[in-house]
């Protein structure tokens, strides 16, 4: 994108620049702090090289909060059981912990399944916790943990049971692992754990590695019932709002048959069945591509980067897929219905743009969203003039090229690298031949340009913002629409701006693919052209206080203060 971002200041008479914001952002931190937060707070500057590459800044990411601020983050645990494993629907999955823990994840972000029948499981409804106590936290909760995996397999007799370790499980040393495998024996159906401990990584992001490794290990590869030649896998989509429904209608109607989504209304089977697919298509980059880059060394199927919001995207990533199967009536199948969809897109596209068209965007969430959904905004032709990830890494943002460069550093070591070779009975070597004659032709396989080569020049970057910084930005420019999470929203809406929660969708959506293009445009237009926020007044708007009113008493003939407000 070669036109800069305009940052229209609120001030009277003051010029903004990228670089003039970055600097108010920063110049408040002690002189440690800013050190670091600079790494953080980038102007997207892109410089060409030869052969059309861009050189992009390096920006700190994947690095701990520092103490004291309010970030947007959430915790390993989180990643691990919330995210990850959250929407697959008949895993009996049991929190290891106090039961705030398994209560927060239990549906907060809205990941929805359907069962084909009643018989099917559907687990995603109960909370599962071991409940623990003061006493389990003192003597150890393994008997309690083991009470519970029986317990559960009495009541629903699931085909697995996963167990997940919250903070004050790795601090007192139970052996979740030794449990699980106990268990596994004793009840006949697979049991596996996760070391996912809230405080083990810097971000959720641990969490999705974690659990990425766990069900590589005891879940993909057990089923090896031979797929379709159209055979793909959907990972990183979560089915928030219902986006995997919309996704699914369309692969089905182009005639491509979904093996598994990671894990948007997914079952254990699937994930069983995933090595079995021709092709992985990788939506979220970083809560996923550890299971890309894993299956594809194990089994052979190879992976690229999709993205199924925005209906320009949605396009391109089918058409991508067709180019990977090269089969014409595929290709034909995939354009008709392309074009089918197109219709009410260009007609709503035509409605909201003209109302739209100029507003600006700030989007500061966690894994690819804040990449994904500015296709979105530039469909409307709205602008982004700031973005950011929670927990992302520098290769999510600036492109897959500088993975050789990242340094491991102690927190990174936290997690388990597992060693991965081809499996010698299930590698399946020449059935991926045309996919290595597509990679040296120019096809692009695990590929990821990041979230800044999309960007404007000279847009703000931040990884990791917090709350002085959301405050500040919004305060110095205030933009048409604020995205971000829960933790952010009434915050952001008590100053003036709408807050669209992108997290859980704010019990909207779906977005995904063409229909969900057109609910995103219906939205975005009420949210952004609705009177409401101008009657606003913003906590940093000036106000005169008024004089104190007072009460005159007719009995003693005496002046006193009125009394102090209520709270209430």
């Amino acid at each position: 994108m070669s036109t800069e971002p305009e940052f229209t200041s609120l001030t009277p008479n003051e010029t903004l620049t990228a670089e003039s914001i970055r600097e108010d952002l920063l110049k408040v931190y002690p002189k440690k702090t800013r050190r670091k937060r600079e790494k953080q707070v980038l102007v997207n500057e892109k410089t060409p090289g030869e052969g059309g590459s861009l050189t992009l800044p390096q920006i700190g990411a994947n690095v701990r909060t520092i103490p004291g601020i309010i970030t947007q983050r959430g915790c390993t645990y989180a990643g691990c059981k919330g995210v990850i494993l959250g929407p697959t629907r008949d895993i009996v999955n049991i929190t290891h912990g106090p039961i705030g823990c398994g209560y927060y994840s239990w549906l907060t972000r809205r990941n929805q399944t359907y069962t084909p029948t009643d018989e099917h499981d559907n687990f995603m409804t109960y909370s599962f916790s071991t409940d623990m106590q003061d006493d389990n936290i003192i003597f150890g909760g393994e008997k309690k943990l083991k009470q519970a995996i029986q317990e559960a397999y009495d009541l629903f007799h699931p085909k697995a049971i996963a167990v997940f370790s919250t903070c004050p499980v790795g601090l007192i040393g139970d052996d979740v692992h030794q449990v699980a495998k106990e268990m596994k024996e004793k009840l006949g159906i697979n049991i596996f754990a996760f070391s996912c401990e809230g405080y083990k990584g810097v971000s959720q992001s641990a969490g999705h590695h974690i659990a990425n490794n766990q069900i590589f290990k005891h879940v993909i590869g057990e089923d090896n019932t031979p797929r379709g030649k159209f055979s793909i896998n959907l990972l990183g989509e979560y089915n928030i709002g219902g986006d995997a429904f919309l996704i699914e209608d369309l692969l089905e109607r182009c005639g491509i048959d979904l093996v598994a989504t990671f894990s948007g209304n997914s079952t254990y089977d699937q994930f069983a069945n995933a090595h079995m697919a021709q092709l992985n298509c990788v939506m979220c980059h970083r809560s996923i591509n550890y299971v890309a880059d894993m299956m594809e060394k194990k089994y052979g199927p190879p992976w690229i980067k999709v993205n199924f919001i925005g209906a320009d995207a949605t396009a391109k990533s089918l058409r991508k897929i067709a180019e990977f199967f090269d089969d014409d009536e595929l290709t034909a199948r995939i354009e008709k219905v392309i074009a089918e969809e197109y219709r009410p897109v260009f007609e709503a596209q035509k409605k909201y743009r003209a109302r739209c068209e100029g507003k600006r965007a700030m989007l500061f969430v966690g894994g690819s969203r804040a990449h994904h959904y500015q296709e979105l905004f530039s469909e409307l032709g709205m602008e982004t003039i700031a973005a950011g990830y929670e927990f992302a890494h520098r290769d999510d943002y600036e492109g897959r090229k500088v993975i050789p460069d990242i340094k491991i550093d102690a927190d990174s070591r936290n997690i388990e690298e597992l060693t991965v070779n081809a499996d010698p009975d299930q590698y399946r070597q020449d059935e991926f031949k045309n996919a290595r004659a597509k990679a040296r032709a120019g096809y692009k396989f695990k590929e990821y340009d990041g979230l800044m080569a999309d960007m404007k020049d000279r847009a703000l970057v931040i990884d990791d913002i917090n709350h002085w910084e959301s405050d500040e930005l919004i305060k110095r420019v205030k933009p048409d629409i604020f995205c971000a999470g829960i933790k952010e929203k009434y915050v952001v809406q008590k100053m003036g701006v709408p807050c669209k929660q992108l997290h859980s969708y704010d019990y909207g959506g779906p977005y995904a693919g063409f229909k969900g293009a057109i609910n995103f445009y219906e939205e975005i237009d009420r949210m952004v052209n609705a009177k409401v926020w101008k009657m606003i007044d913003p906590p940093w708007k000036d106000k005169t206080p008024a004089a104190k009113p007072t009460i005159t008493t007719t009995a003693a003939s005496t002046t006193v203060p009125a009394p102090e407000a209520s709270s209430n």
